[in-house]
């Protein structure tokens, strides 16, 4: 098992490698081995994997989509989310049906030790702890690893998820820790590593709230937020969640907490000039809150348990950097609060990325052949987004590898093609974080019917069971069919009043599985929308069928603009459809492409 890579001495060889065991690194590497592939979990500590760096939550609004498409692909997130959920609530339930999502509050450590669990045990993976420096080059392509021990590892395929943790650096007011979260080394020589492939890196910022002791929390005058009385789990086997459901709850800052922050504004590094890296709009910190809504009397503060064994309690809603008294007086002028101790203290952390417009569809990066990144790397923010990169990335490696088509489904297929085609197309200067907003096919894309959207995704890589594939379509026919009082049951179905249960009731060729149960009536209540939506999405297809060559020279091409050349060079897109999203580009350059690739496409060869 062992050669020589440029001239130095033996390593050990793999089909994929893959650096980093976060939700990304977890998932890229399940697959890649699910698949077939021998593979190394490279992480720089075994004790980490699949770490919750913030709050102990999976899901969300729009992530919960994430969770459920990464399940019916076959991916762990679910799985290892029932096994440490404590509690489950529906968000939007009195929405419409495509914005609504779960999110699981979980037992932080139970859930890292699943994952840790799964990953180990897996057949055909390994697991080893060390902290890769160097990638190793070969004919210009990416064939390897080599740790700061020196111990190399050869591969055909290399996944970098690196996290925050590319020249990590840590603020807590003027105080500085490089590291790639709180208590773990920051990965400098990766980053030098990847500089040194030719990539272009940035800077980007994120950070975490204070967590409290529970034994000091006043819970007596705040209010419970408990779960659904009956959860949804994640994956689709589960029957029951294993763990007791608990509440959390709920408080607000005060004026006395914005006076302590506006007084101490100058001890932040956000508002001190030192921190000047872009940090996540959707989930500002505090001093943020204070400073950009100064008329918000009070802002939101959920006080989420750590787990069910741990005193910890995580203040979301107080995300700050600054000094740690100043943490504390904030802290303490929360009703409820008076007399919270602080087991660990907030921070912000500065890190690199890797912008994602130098990355091809699949992940692979486009200059830096057999190199794929996913996760924070990418730009984004948020663990159900690194999970969802580190599958895809996982699944397209093993795919080169194998030699196989690439996995590379369409933006009105799943959340996760939305995901990777902003990443790609239009690049990311701030913390990417998916919302339903973001996917112009919405309504076919709800979290209840992942698995009818993806489960034959995922049995054709391997790594789903055929068993799961849903029986909704069947029933919608068996309702059209099916009449009563001279109209179909579907037709009757489409009265906002009725319910299947009421229409069916009795009926022994009804169904009483409540996931196809609730497929079936959404469908059915908004067959008008969705059938115009679907018409919308064979337009949308029709441009993604139209392919520029791949070798197009931009440059060559009459009549675009310096821009447009520029960006389309840089984004290289793999369709008109994709072209059109690349910012800065105009109807008349579409129009200057689509004519131009016509034309190619018309010239023997």
């Amino acid at each position: 098992m062992s050669n020589t890579v440029d001239g130095h001495g033996p390593s050990r060889s793999w089909d994929v490698i893959v650096v980093g065991a976060g939700h990304a690194g977890s998932e890229a590497a399940l697959a890649a081995s699910r698949m077939g592939c021998r593979t190394l979990l490279l992480t720089m500590s075994l004790d980490a994997s699949a770490q919750m760096s913030c709050n102990p939550a999976i899901g969300g609004t729009a992530k919960g989509h994430l969770v459920r498409e990464i399940d019916a692909l076959g991916g762990e997130m679910g799985r290892t989310t029932d096994r440490a959920a404590i509690q489950v609530k529906t968000l939007n339930a009195s929405r419409g049906p495509a914005v609504r999502s779960t999110r699981a509050q979980c037992d932080r450590a139970r859930d890292r030790a699943a994952m840790k669990q799964t990953v180990e045990a897996e057949p055909g993976l390994d697991v080893r702890q060390g902290q890769a420096a160097r990638l190793l080059t070969a004919g210009g392509r990416v064939v390897g690893v080599e740790d700061q021990l020196g111990v190399r590892d050869e591969a055909r395929a290399v996944v970098v998820t690196a996290g925050t943790f590319l020249r990590g650096l840590i603020h807590v007011g003027p105080a500085q820790q490089r590291a790639g979260r709180a208590g773990e080394f920051a990965a400098d020589d990766l980053s030098d590593a990847l500089r040194a492939l030719g990539l272009r890196l940035g800077r980007l910022k994120t950070g975490t709230s204070p967590r409290l002791r529970r034994s000091t929390i006043d819970y007596s005058a705040l209010t419970e937020q408990w779960g659904d009385a009956e959860p949804r789990p994640f994956h689709w086997a589960t029957t029951r969640l294993p763990l007791p459901q608990v509440a959390c709850h709920v408080t607000y800052t005060t004026r006395q907490t914005h006076a302590i922050i506006r007084d101490n504004l100058d001890r932040s590094p956000l508002y001190s000039g030192v921190i000047d890296a872009t940090g996540v709009r959707y989930c500002p910190s505090v001093e943020d809150k204070v400073v950009r809504f100064a008329d918000r009397e009070r802002h939101q503060v959920i006080l989420e348990p750590d787990g069910l064994d741990t005193e910890e309690v995580y203040a979301n809603g107080i995300s700050t950097c600054l000094p740690v008294d100043v943490q504390e007086r904030m802290v303490r002028s929360i009703p409820g609060l008076a007399r919270a101790e602080i087991m660990r203290p907030g921070y912000a952390i500065e890190y690199h990325f890797v912008p994602p417009t130098q990355m091809r569809p699949t992940l692979e990066c486009r200059d830096v052949p057999g190199l794929w990144l996913a996760g924070q790397v990418n730009g984004t923010t948020g663990y159900e987004e690194a999970a969802a990169l580190g599958l895809w990335a996982g699944i397209n490696a093993a795919c080169a590898v194998q030699g196989r088509a690439p996995f590379l489904p369409d933006r009105s297929e799943c959340y996760l093609a939305v995901l990777v085609d902003d990443l790609v197309t239009r690049g990311t200067v701030e913390p990417y974080r998916m919302f339903t907003s973001r996917a112009e096919y919405r309504l076919v894309l709800r979290e209840d019917n992942a698995d009818v959207r993806l489960v034959a995704h995922g049995h054709r890589l391997g790594l789903a069971s055929e068993e799961r594939r849903a029986a909704v379509e069947t029933e919608i026919e068996r309702l059209r069919a099916r009449r009563r009082d001279g109209a179909s049951l579907f037709q009757l179905l489409c009265r906002p009043e009725t319910r299947y249960g009421d229409l069916c009731a009795g009926d022994p060729e009804g169904i009483d599985e409540p996931e196809i149960v609730r497929q079936v009536e959404i469908a059915v209540k908004y067959d008008g929308y969705i059938r115009r939506m679907r018409e919308d999405i064979a337009r949308f297809k029709a441009s993604e069928g139209v392919r520029p060559p791949d070798a197009l020279d931009y440059a060559a091409v009459p009549g675009l603009s310096t821009e447009a050349r520029q960006r389309l060079a840089e984004v290289r897109p793999r369709s008109l459809g994709q072209a059109s999203r690349v910012p800065g580009i105009t109807l008349a350059a579409l129009s200057i492409l689509a004519v131009w690739t016509r034309k190619l496409e018309a010239t023997p060869r």
